[in-house]
């Protein structure tokens, strides 16, 4: 890696729930999109060290400790020199908001400096370069403000400022005691907000202190991994568009998936297959309304939809064109840096499987589907009907000719299966429920019959393939199969000798995908492998991989997509599904504690349409045989 990047793992993400930022280990702001999470980066210096930078530094201090204040998205950093010390707290600043948004964004990025003993000097350069560092802002001085108005920022703070080229730099001294604060206010041409004086600083990190605690202490969640599903939600939250509701995959684009390699895409855009996942998440956790705020969107993407239901859209419902930025050099020299993403032309039906699931978890929630709604989700169950024969692209992208992936045809099943059942609950009889099973039974019967290799005794990436994948630990999940059927357990055993590069870290494929270069484990499938070997019935080997992969997270506790075997995080960041799936794996863990609540869940797990799969016995891990 070269050496003026920091580790992708060691950002802080600061979020007020429109866009985000990321800090580096020497406090420095490397990324910031205005007016939201998918706009212009106006520090980018993530993706090339001269491209935008917000620099605050602490003359003669080492590296700074850092931490989270409990249970927010607050930054605090700690700066120890010969002559004093200093707390920085950085953040987006919230307040509360409507019932329907309890958390309001300021559309303020606010840096807190205060000395703590002694005396500290602290220099702060703003260099903001738009369009992802392409040029230069133009900065004006009015009534006591420094204005730029493409794109429309304003910086407030205590102390003076010079424009010395194209930044604003500033110099102060504090004694023990006293503080700065250097707010930048950012938003849409049309829009205004009221000042913010530099004496708000403790008011507002008070109040957004307060927001973020007040949105985490609705969940009582107190089982395995506390503290790790707790910050996970908040992250969640953090990247869940206020907007909206849709949840974006990560904060960033062009984080590369190899060092110096390819394979570098924009994950600021919500993927469908994130779904299922994220309502059952939320509405566990205790966050109901934000899981009816995304099941609202979610819905509103389908009735726009035509004639395809696309596997990922911006977080306002469109998608920005694939393009290559040329002037910028790359997260370590990883080039091309892609904004955009060509994957939503592609055609994915695992998607349709990931919407009818969500779908399906939120009735049973909530039972407030509408007439709409179902005639919105009925349609995309009639396409899946119609069209599970066809070949896709797979949940993995891949881009080359679509083939008949095993995973696709499995949530394709899904679709299927769901849409029957949501028609029973919701008494359709004007449903072709007749047609729907028929379909969902000979899906069923192929994917037993192409996509299970019995030979090397695991299912297969796709038909007429004997690769390996990953993404098929999620067959006992989705309730396809019982957990301890001998298919998926064997599927669980080839995969993990296959794609497995250290323990608990598997790679998702090993194909020829393409692309030059190779990926490293691919956490999303990692954490899923530890939910299938609870279902499988050993959890004391999911217990391992836990807590193996729990000492994994950055020093912040945050993750990336990936993670090579030397421990090096890969990918965008942070990583949405990441989190999802630590927290699905943990509230495994933990219903294994309670043999019967693992019971009830597998049967969830195991429903079709018309009749009731058999549960395997569960072995109970305090049983130790």
């Amino acid at each position: 890696m070269t050496s003026s990047f920091p580790p992708i793992d060691s950002y802080a993400f600061l979020s007020d729930t429109h866009t985000s930022a990321l800090v580096g280990p020497d406090g420095a702001v490397e990324w910031f999109c205005v007016p939201r999470f998918d706009g212009d980066a106006v520090f980018a210096r993530l993706l090339d060290r001269r491209a935008g930078v917000f620099s605050m530094t602490v003359t003669g201090a080492d590296v700074p400790e850092r931490r989270y204040l409990p249970d927010t998205l607050v930054l605090e950093s700690r700066y120890r020199t010969a002559s004093g010390t200093g707390v920085g707290h950085d953040f987006l600043a919230v307040r509360v908001g409507p019932a329907e948004r309890p958390i309001h964004a300021d559309h303020l990025l606010v840096r807190r400096m205060t000395a703590l003993r002694g005396t500290i000097r602290l220099a702060v350069r703003i260099a903001v370069r738009p369009e992802y560092g392409r040029r230069a802002p133009g900065w004006e001085l009015i009534d006591e403000e420094w204005w730029t108005r493409q794109p429309r920022l304003r910086l407030r703070a205590s102390l003076p400022f010079q424009l010395r080229a194209a930044d604003l730099c500033g110099e102060v001294e504090l004694a023990e005691g006293q503080s700065v604060d250097v707010m930048l206010r950012y938003g849409h041409a049309s829009q205004e907000y009221g000042p913010a004086e530099p004496g708000d600083g403790p008011d507002l990190l008070a109040e957004t202190c307060r927001v973020w605690r007040n949105w985490s202490g609705r969940s009582d969640y107190t089982g395995v991994g506390t503290a790790d599903v707790r910050h996970s939600a908040l992250v969640l939250r953090g990247l869940c568009f206020d907007e909206t509701g849709a949840l974006v995959a990560a904060a960033t684009a062009a984080l590369p998936e190899e060092i110096g390699g390819v394979r570098n895409w924009d994950y600021r855009y919500t993927w469908h297959r994130d779904a299922a996942l994220l309502l059952l998440a939320l509405f566990r956790l205790g966050h109901a309304d934000e899981g009816r705020r995304y099941l609202r969107f979610l819905l509103d993407v389908c009735t726009n939809s035509a004639d395809r239901l696309a596997p990922l859209v911006g977080i306002a419902g469109h998608t920005e064109k694939e393009r290559i930025l040329p002037h910028l050099s790359g997260y370590a020299d990883s080039a091309p840096v892609r904004i955009g993403n060509e994957a939503a032309d592609q055609v994915q039906f695992d998607t349709y499987g990931h919407v009818l699931d969500a779908a399906l978890v939120y009735q049973e929630l909530t039972g407030e589907l509408t007439e709409r709604e179902w005639a919105v989700l009925r349609r995309q169950v009639d396409t899946t009907a119609a069209r599970w024969r066809e070949p896709d692209h797979g949940t993995w992208e891949i881009r080359g000719p679509c083939r008949h992936y095993v995973n696709s045809k499995v949530m394709s099943w899904v679709c299927l299966d769901r849409g029957i059942q949501l028609a029973g609950m919701l008494d359709d009889d004007t449903a072709p429920v007749h047609r729907w099973r028929r379909a969902r039974d000979e899906l069923r019967a192929e994917i037993l019959d192409r996509g299970y290799d019995a030979r090397i005794g695991s299912f297969v990436l796709a038909y007429g393939s004997t690769e390996l994948d990953a993404s098929l630990l999620r067959i006992p999940l989705v309730g396809f199969l019982p957990g301890s059927d001998p298919r998926v357990v064997g599927t669980i055993d080839r995969v993990r000798e296959g794609l497995g590069i250290r323990p608990a870290l598997l790679r998702r494929y090993t194909i020829d995908d393409g692309l030059p270069g190779q990926e490293g484990a691919f956490l999303l499938c990692c954490f899923e492998m530890v939910s299938a070997l609870v279902l499988a019935g050993r959890v004391d080997e999911a217990r391992d991989a836990f807590a193996e992969l729990c000492r994994h997270a950055g020093p912040l506790g945050l993750y990336a997509e990936q993670l090579a075997a030397d421990g090096t995080a890969l990918g965008n960041y942070p990583q949405a599904f990441t989190h999802l799936a630590l927290i699905e794996a943990a509230l495994n863990l933990d219903a294994a504690d309670d043999r019967e609540a693992l019971r009830a869940w597998a049967k969830r797990s195991c429903r079709t349409s018309g009749r009731q799969q058999s549960v395997p016995e569960l072995r109970d891990p305090r049983d130790g045989g």
